[in-house]
């Protein structure tokens, strides 16, 4: 079937006739790639943006994977450590086209975004003047502001089908914002509270969609049975695990009997390689750490560029952890050994994408099998619906973060008793990023715009501003 638009009467959920086919036949694969790109062109705005990218594509418009099943997907992400949005990406390409569809949809989400970080990193090491260019990504930081409050509107009317799930949104956004407690616990404490309602009061959590008659989102096209499904057997969980170590420290080895172990490149992989097992919780949770290493350890850049390279991160697209490509391309060049410095940065760079993402394909690859199989378990599956609720919380308090940083140029930390806040000085309020916010809001939520148009638009006001003298950033 070439189009997939016309198998809603064939293979639609609950259809007695629904063929159990390859997926394949239902979603071709150039089609996949076509959609997988696209979407790779909008993932700005963090994890937040790009989970409700992904939800826009391939939920509600073109209806590949149902509601449930994509939230499903998200819950075991957000467990691994790791961008969860691209590890969301790997898991449904995984379901819709199996081992293929799960590495392009991977490796395209990332690939517009090493590409533009990339060109910038170069750019900023060459010229030392990014004036306009970042004009340009400043207009497209506060649109971003305006789609991460869709992506809460749009996951937390389908999640928070109940208000005791609401509540467990609430109180994820507390501990997170208020109260600083890290990522993992508040994960944990949400799987735990929604395995206790299952247990006291089922009828909280059936009435959210995940029960035997729930409903959550529009009907897929395509029904589960005709969904990818991989046996989880020894052999291939011994097969994925030995190539996916493979992959992940042969270039690693190489490098070090090419260069040395002393060497940058050497230092960089092995460093960034153990960032790539306990990223939990976000880029946030991870970069404080690896600007104090990078900075005061290595001596790869000033405290100054790291500041910058994360501007430059979070206004392209792709994960925000996407800045250690940054960071490990100033390294290489000013520590080059026996390479030009340009290849040098080149090389540093890339190995440090590498290593950073291929464990992400190794995590879901390894062990989506295991969790499809489980997605029957009521008790798990209340436990994944506890983290669901939490999540609309923790893409609230990204949105929160990302507005205080975005539209007011400075920010206090309150620490008092058990307070972990951090707010905004409202009197260093700027005034264009606050103005593109606005319109950008009115063009997504009364207009309802497409994200591209939407960033099109900002990305212009911004260079307009930088161009006419304003401060955009």
């Amino acid at each position: 079937m070439a189009d997939v638009t016309g198998v809603g009467a064939d293979v639609s959920p609950g259809s007695p006739a629904a063929p159990a086919v390859p997926v394949r036949d239902v979603v071709p694969f150039g089609q996949a790639v076509r959609a997988w790109f696209s979407i790779s062109l909008q993932t700005f705005g963090g994890p937040a943006g790009q989970i409700a990218v992904m939800q826009r594509h391939l939920v509600d418009e073109r209806r590949w994977i149902g509601q449930r099943r994509f939230l499903h997907a998200l819950n075991y992400c957000m467990l691994l450590p790791g961008p969860e949005a691209q590890q969301l990406a790997i898991y449904v390409g995984w379901l819709l086209n199996g081992l293929r569809g799960g590495l392009i949809a991977g490796i395209l989400f990332v690939l517009p975004g090493v590409v533009a970080l990339l060109a910038l990193s170069a750019l900023y090491v060459g010229f030392g003047d990014t004036r306009i260019v970042t004009a340009l990504f400043a207009g497209l930081a506060p649109a971003v502001v305006a789609i991460v409050a869709q992506a809460v509107w749009r996951v937390g009317s389908r999640a928070l089908a109940h208000p005791v799930l609401l509540g467990f949104a609430v109180t994820a956004f507390a501990a997170l914002a208020v109260f600083g407690v890290p990522f993992p616990i508040v994960v944990a404490l949400a799987a735990l509270a929604g395995w206790a309602v299952h247990r006291w009061r089922p009828a909280y959590l059936t009435s959210a969609g995940h029960g035997s008659g729930g409903t959550a989102g529009p009907a897929p096209l395509i029904s589960d049975d005709a969904l990818h499904h991989g046996r989880p057997t020894a052999r291939r969980a011994l097969t994925v695990l030995v190539v996916g170590l493979l992959a992940w420290f042969v270039p690693v080895a190489a490098v070090a009997a090419l260069t040395g172990v002393g060497s940058v490149y050497t230092q960089q992989s092995l460093f960034f390689s153990g960032t790539a097992v306990v990223t939990f919780g976000g880029a946030y949770a991870v970069l404080a750490f690896v600007a104090q290493r990078a900075v005061e350890e290595y001596g790869w850049l000033t405290a100054g560029d790291m500041v910058r390279g994360l501007a430059l991160a979070e206004t392209t697209p792709g994960p925000l952890i996407m800045v250690v490509q940054f960071v490990a391309f100033l390294g290489a060049y000013h520590n080059p050994g026996s390479l030009d410095p340009w290849v040098a940065g080149v090389v540093g760079s890339l190995l440090t994408t590498w290593v950073t993402f291929v464990p992400c394909f190794l995590f879901v690859l390894l062990g989506a099998p295991y969790v499809e199989r489980l997605r029957g378990n009521h008790t798990l599956s209340a436990a994944l619906t506890g983290i669901t609720a939490a999540v609309v919380g923790v893409i609230a308090n990204l949105g929160l973060y990302f507005a205080a940083h975005t539209l007011f140029a400075r920010q206090h930390l309150v620490t008092t008793g058990p307070l972990h806040l951090e707010l905004p000085v409202l009197t260093s309020w700027r005034p264009v990023p606050l103005a593109i916010a606005a319109i950008s809001a009115v063009l997504v939520f009364g207009l309802r715009w497409s994200v591209l148009r939407v960033l099109g638009v900002s990305a212009a006001l911004g260079l307009a501003a930088g161009l006419a003298g304003l401060p955009v950033s």
